[in-house]
């Protein structure tokens, strides 16, 4: 016997199958396991230093001076970035940092101001 899930609305324990999807009785709330998956895979989390959620359009300080590749130039700890981009891949947040131009910053290295 498969245990089915409890409801993600009203955390009911009560829940059905009814063909591909799962029905709550108490709340009428229906769901699909492999949607809900789906949609938890797309929104990748991004955090900060503290473990703050970060969104796009925050302001982050950065926490640590970094150098800049391709630059004799030092990004200097405090640096405050307006106006923050959530990307995908190793750098996750894409930024225009006044006296040096756009730029891309590991989460890790900042702190939402």
């Amino acid at each position: 016997m498969t245990t089915l899930p409890n409801c993600p609305n009203c955390n009911s324990e009560y829940t059905y199958e009814d063909g591909n999807l799962f029905v709550c009785p108490e709340c009428a709330h229906e769901w699909n396991l492999a949607i809900e998956a789906e949609q938890d895979e797309k929104e990748k989390i991004v955090k900060d230093a503290n473990g703050t959620v970060l969104k796009d359009g925050d302001a982050v300080t950065v926490i640590k001076d970094l150098k800049v590749k391709g630059s004799s130039s030092t990004l200097k700890i405090g640096t405050k970035v307006k106006s923050i981009r959530l990307v995908d891949g190793d750098h996750d947040i894409d930024c225009k940092i006044d006296g040096f131009g756009p730029m891309k910053l590991k989460s890790e290295f900042v702190k939402k101001a």
